[in-house]
């Protein structure tokens, strides 16, 4: 197994998780070096995990390393500007957060930058790693609910901060890879202007190609099952078969009624966030990038061509709601006008 180097921008506190994930897959990866705009910050991570060499400036970082990985953890609105970084010198990955782009404008162009350079690229959607998942996934596969008939997602976060999240784990958790097309409303335009824009509320449906149908929702409308404290866990998918169904959150929590448990509901909560995404689920995320850079045919769950995908049904959302249709995937041509600027202009 090969050994690739590694370049990273960003020591903010999800910067740190990323730092530890490749420091506990170091038989995997090497962290040569770290980036941060802020130098107290930069230099308080450099000194807590061990780094040697650090910078200020992505650019300058990347054409001294020379790194295999360039793993970036910033805020949005700097996505494409740090992938063109990536392709421009010449790395065999990149590894960022989500959202993927503040567009789909945005996104179309990492993804085209990413596939016609060859680089493989991963979108931080690694929550699906969590154990409560895998066991619910695993209830499904087995047939332990009967035929899957219907599936509800949703978060209260909104949608360009865990809607990319729901949307994602729907796909992967009953094995839908593909939507043929969403319908979906829209309102509210004060988070607009987040650095994750998003309207206030989304919902709709998306149709996969087999006919299956999955509601999501995310925003201020959602449905409230944690207090406050736990706002930015209270997400929530649940999938209904023929003979009972099952359900996860992001806080560790699952239960299902199954064909083996009825009449009875089965439950367990596992390691609550944040221990679960620190220690457990950022460094498998990691450990698989290098297993696909060893083998193409290991292809990492949160590829990019997934993670458009995901984006591109979040997109058709919005989009759906302001020309009252539904809208066929994957669409033919990016809008000429951004989504978020006809909502900016159209919504109450």
């Amino acid at each position: 197994m090969a050994r690739y180097t590694v370049a990273q921008v960003g020591c903010g506190s999800r910067g740190k998780v990323h730092i530890d994930a490749f420091l506990k897959n170091a038989d995997r990866f090497e962290l040569s070096a770290l980036c941060d705009l802020d130098a107290e910050r930069l230099r308080a991570a450099a000194e807590r995990f061990g780094i040697a060499r650090t910078y200020t400036d992505a650019a300058e970082m990347l054409a001294a390393e020379r790194p295999d990985v360039l793993c970036f953890v910033t805020q949005p609105d700097v996505r494409l500007a740090m992938v063109e970084l990536g392709v421009r010198h010449g790395v065999k990955a990149i590894a960022f957060e989500k959202p993927m782009a503040t567009s789909l404008a945005e996104a179309r162009r990492i993804y085209d930058l990413c596939s016609d350079a060859g680089v493989k690229a991963v979108v931080s959607h690694q929550q699906k790693y969590g154990r409560h998942w895998h066991k619910v996934r695993d209830l499904i596969d087995a047939g332990e609910i009967g035929e899957v008939v219907r599936v509800h997602a949703c978060a209260r976060g909104w949608l360009l901060q865990l809607g990319t999240h729901i949307v994602d784990y729907v796909m992967w958790i009953v094995r839908r890879p593909r939507a043929r097309w969403v319908v979906g409303h829209v309102h509210g335009k004060k988070s607009l202007t987040d650095s994750h824009p998003s309207p206030e509320y989304v919902c709709g449906q998306i149709a996969f190609e087999d006919g299956l149908r999955a509601f999501v929702e995310c925003g201020s409308l959602s449905p409230r099952r944690m207090d406050e404290e736990h706002f930015w866990v209270d997400n929530h998918i649940t999938v209904y078969g023929t003979h009972g169904y099952a359900w996860a959150n992001t806080n560790g929590q699952w239960a299902a009624l199954t064909k083996s448990s009825a009449p009875d509901v089965v439950h367990e909560q596992w390691e609550a966030w944040p221990v679960q995404n620190d220690q457990l689920l950022q460094p498998p995320y990691i450990r698989d990038l290098a297993d696909w850079l060893d083998d193409d045919a290991r292809v990492h769950p949160c590829n990019l061509e997934v993670s458009y995908h995901g984006f591109e049904i979040c997109a058709a959302l919005c989009l759906s709601a302001l020309e009252h249709r539904n809208v066929e995937l994957p669409l033919a041509e990016i809008p000429a006008e951004p989504i978020r600027q006809r909502m900016m202009r159209e919504l109450a």
